[in-house]
């Protein structure tokens, strides 16, 4: 597979925003962290989408089954000014039928350790293109290191502007 040429940067652009702010997660400083429900851990973040590259399987860049799309994002608290971590991940095209699905795994780099989080985002494609705005999703955690070993629970994101999601992050204790 080849990296997209300039005549499809602007599907590239679309998808980077769908993705590479796909689920991400930030340092956890205790003003960005609050108690949730039985004693859970919330971490609201914002991530940044900073690089992206799509692997598409068509040469014509229609989206395919198989189409891969690598990104890293930049990760700042809860009200957006101070950078605390990045997250790094992949996403493979998993159906273009009925709106178009992507299995992602992604790595939270943030201070204290690493979240590992990894699931589907469905709704990605509209009449064959990305959907823009890109579409909220669940994932889930599925361990970590330092100060997330054995870490579980769910990071929820939502598009708030362009290349820019916010992460909420819910730690099961």
């Amino acid at each position: 597979m080849r990296p997209i040429r300039a005549a499809r940067l602007g599907t590239a652009t679309a998808l980077v925003a769908l993705l590479a702010c796909a689920p991400v997660a930030s340092a956890a400083t205790d003003t960005d962290s609050a108690p949730a429900k039985g004693g859970d851990r919330v971490i609201t973040l914002i991530g940044h989408l900073v690089q992206q590259t799509r692997f598409p399987v068509n040469s014509d860049g229609s989206p395919a089954q198989g189409d891969r799309t690598v990104f890293r994002s930049l990760l700042f608290d809860k009200d957006d000014r101070n950078q605390v971590g990045e997250t790094d991940g992949t996403c493979t095209t998993t159906t273009v039928e009925n709106g178009g699905a992507e299995e992602c795994v992604v790595t939270y780099n943030l201070p204290g350790g690493q979240l590992s989080v990894q699931g589907m985002v469905f709704g990605i494609l509209t009449n064959g293109r990305p959907t823009l705005p890109p579409p909220s999703f669940d994932n889930g955690i599925t361990g970590g290191t330092g100060e997330f070993d054995q870490a579980r629970g769910q990071v929820h994101a939502d598009t708030i502007g362009t290349g820019k999601r916010r992460f909420t992050i819910d730690l099961d204790r």
